[in-house]
């Protein structure tokens, strides 16, 4: 049985915990400035979004005064990630990261793709906006995907989902391809991810460059819907 003494020293010690946690909270509410920009490095820009889908996924987010962070945002942005994602409804990136006002630059496009105004979009971001992490973030059952799969046409849509049809093909399918295959969707979905962060270097000799110098990280990733768990990859 405890005594009056270690009764003191365990509340203590949980008071500690609870302040110290509250006050992590509070610094991750303060919007991004350009100085803390600066001093996050690719790699630490990582993690904090990984910390967040960790916090969405155990429904410990954050509770931020949003207005606030419109206040102190309004004269300037820094933020310390671009995410590529898919337009797609199940996945807002800032809730899915559990990021606020001023932390990321957000890109949607049907599947995700790294089409030209893309790329110069994510040239902003990094080389002018000093960004120091790319994340190309597909998803599953992804509608995108599937009509690629089928080869749909519909208006403009039709050149959209072309530009996912050689993730297709990279596969080498056996047979005919259909949406109905649940696991060729999820396989189509991680392969054009992955081929968009490709391209995002591979098409940008400016964002090519700040990989190099160290300056920039680009990865892709995968978010379940049905959990709202993100998978990454390098």
């Amino acid at each position: 049985m405890l005594n009056r003494r270690q009764t003191l020293r365990g509340a203590a010690a949980l008071a500690g915990l609870v302040a110290s946690a509250g006050a992590a909270a509070k610094d991750r509410c303060v919007a991004f400035t350009p100085t803390m920009q600066q001093a996050k490095s690719p790699q630490e820009a990582l993690q904090r979004l990984k910390d967040g889908n960790a916090r969405f996924v155990a429904g410990q987010a954050l509770h931020c005064d949003l207005l606030e962070q419109v206040r102190s945002t309004a004269t300037q942005q820094a933020p310390f990630a671009a995410v590529l994602g898919c337009i797609d409804s199940r996945v807002p990136p800032e809730l899915v990261f559990d990021q606020n006002i001023g932390d990321m630059f957000v890109a949607r496009v049907a599947g995700n793709i790294a089409s030209p105004d893309i790329v110069g979009s994510l040239e902003f971001a990094t080389a002018l906006a000093g960004a120091k992490l790319i994340v190309v973030l597909g998803h599953s059952e992804c509608g995108a995907v599937k009509g690629a799969i089928d080869d749909a046409k519909l208006g403009s849509l039709t050149g959209v989902l072309q530009q996912i049809r050689p993730s297709l093909k990279a596969l080498d399918y056996k047979g005919v391809p259909s949406s109905k295959d649940k696991a060729l969707v999820q396989r189509v979905a991680e392969q054009n991810a992955k081929d968009a962060a490709a391209h995002l270097s591979g098409r940008s000799e400016t964002l090519a460059g700040l990989v190099r110098e160290g300056k920039l990280k680009i990865v892709y990733a995968m978010h379940d819907v049905a959990t709202g768990k993100v998978s990454w990859f390098g």
